[in-house]
């Protein structure tokens, strides 16, 4: 089986050949692997014969699984897809339809957009392509996400410096009423101590969203930093949680930070760990190099490659729908004794290393998915790397 799409792609690459015979052969599933949207091809007999890097992320299956497997058995026979399938069987070169809710047992419901389209060669040969969201309401997301770890920053540094020092002195003051209160008035003073205290251990939790020193980066073995947070997470929060491991092993070192990443991954598994069921709780960590994937810099022309993707995903109940959209902004949480500064120190810290992160929530089906730079000699002989929350370059 060939399941690089022919036609007139292959015409025009033939003659481009002819014109210049050193022209490089291009290969068209390396295209379509491009590709930000999930892209499938359909055979007359309804059955797939190739899904793109986007489609095996999108469906949470592998090329292997899904080679040759009936459409009925990926999608309901009455799904709208279906029918749009038919309708170009019937002579409709392309068509697309908004809103479709595509829902798997092992993704949950997404609502997209699908477009299919006839290929002619081979015959009765249909590609599908999914959009689950644009492009640019995902930049708008990982831009979202740094504004919010930029408010925490300047937050950090206020309190630093104005709510600490008159802590010092109100602590300090009831220190000195206490020397002189009788036994009542002790546990009023006491309980001022306490919170003072209390007060100064968030500040410091704080603190270190203020920290603008460079940032030391180098090449780092990301698999390395994900089974080290394991190896902490079964010993300890989540001994009950079972693992699975999907990892690309010819994966390149991310360009960055082990120290900050391992804290990202471990708070990333923590939350993970909490949400997923007491029994039966899975968390997948998965590992993929996803090809033309570049972000632009606020305020310039620069664009940052980043093509590894790392994802943690848990089968909990998923993100209440009133917390998605502020997420990763401070003190934001559902948990009972929660602070909510940790996803939003997973955003400064992703921030910091020039990476974006974005996540998917359904029932049973929540993932995280941090996009980060590949370390390259040549990008580290130039010196070329971000400040703090993107804003161009040190």
């Amino acid at each position: 089986m060939d399941p690089v799409p022919t036609g007139a792609p292959t015409r025009s690459r033939n003659r481009t050949r002819a014109g210049n015979p050193r022209a490089p052969r291009i290969d068209a599933s390396v295209v379509l692997n491009t590709l930000p949207d999930p892209v499938l091809v359909v055979d007359a007999a309804n059955e797939i014969r190739f899904v793109n890097l986007e489609a095996q992320e999108f469906f949470d299956l592998s090329f292997s699984s899904m080679d040759g497997m009936p459409l009925a058995e990926l999608l309901p026979a009455d799904s709208p897809v279906v029918g749009l399938i038919e309708q170009v069987r019937r002579g409709n070169r392309r068509v697309s339809q908004e809103g479709v809710i595509i829902d798997t047992p092992r993704i949950g419901p997404h609502h997209v957009t699908v477009q299919v389209a006839s290929m002619g060669d081979p015959p009765d040969h249909v590609l599908l392509t999914v959009h689950e969201r644009s492009i640019a309401r995902k930049i708008d997301n990982s831009l979202t996400h740094r504004h919010a770890a930029r408010s925490v920053t300047a937050m950090a540094s206020m309190l630093a410096h104005e709510v600490k020092n008159p802590l010092s002195g109100i602590r300090g003051a009831a220190q000195l009423l206490e020397e002189n209160a009788d036994e009542q008035d002790r546990v009023l003073t006491r309980l001022i101590c306490d919170e003072a205290d209390r007060i100064v251990a968030l500040v410091n939790r704080m603190e270190v969203f203020s920290d603008e020193r460079p940032l030391e980066r180098a090449d780092v073995n990301i698999h390395t930093v994900l089974e080290h947070v394991r190896n902490v997470a079964q010993s300890g929060f989540a001994r009950k949680i079972r693992f699975v491991e999907r990892y690309d092993p010819s994966l390149p070192a991310v360009y960055g930070n082990r120290d900050q990443l391992v804290q990202v991954f471990l708070n990333l598994i923590k939350n993970a760990a909490e949400a997923a069921p007491e029994s039966g709780g899975e968390i997948t960590l998965s590992t993929s190099y996803q090809q033309g994937v570049r972000m632009a810099l606020p305020g310039g022309d620069t664009r940052l490659h980043l093509p590894l993707l790392v994802s943690v995903q848990d089968n909990g109940d998923g993100i209440p729908e009133d917390l998605r959209s502020n997420l990763f902004d401070p003190f934001v949480t559902s948990k009972v004794n929660g602070t909510g500064l940790g996803l939003a120190l997973v955003a400064k810290l992703i921030g910091d290393h020039g990476g974006t992160i974005e996540f998917d929530s359904q029932p049973r089906r929540t993932v995280f998915k941090v996009s980060l730079p590949m370390y390259d000699d040549s990008q580290i002989s130039h010196n070329v790397s971000l400040v703090r929350g993107g804003r161009g370059g040190r």
